[in-house]
């Protein structure tokens, strides 16, 4: 999938989860997602537990991820 689909399938709208990135046509957070394959489960996993998505909408979360991120300053906590 090209970096810029996934401002096909990834929709804030203030009205949808208090505007934060969604799948279009579901309310299921950008967020979520990457969150769940942080955790280590798969794409599979996550689509059985989220079957209104595909595997396409999930390369779109990590796409949005992954430029929204591209510019941010990054700054690591002391730990």
């Amino acid at each position: 999938m090209p970096r810029e689909l996934w401002k096909a399938r990834v929709v804030i709208d203030p009205a949808v989860h208090h505007g934060d990135p969604c799948i279009r046509g579901t309310r299921v957070p950008v967020a979520v997602i990457v969150g769940t394959l942080a955790d280590g489960m798969t794409p599979d996993e996550v689509i059985q537990e989220y079957p209104q998505l595909c595997r396409e909408d999930i390369l779109a979360a990590l796409e949005y991820a992954a430029e929204a991120l591209h510019d941010e300053a990054l700054i690591p906590f002391a730990t």
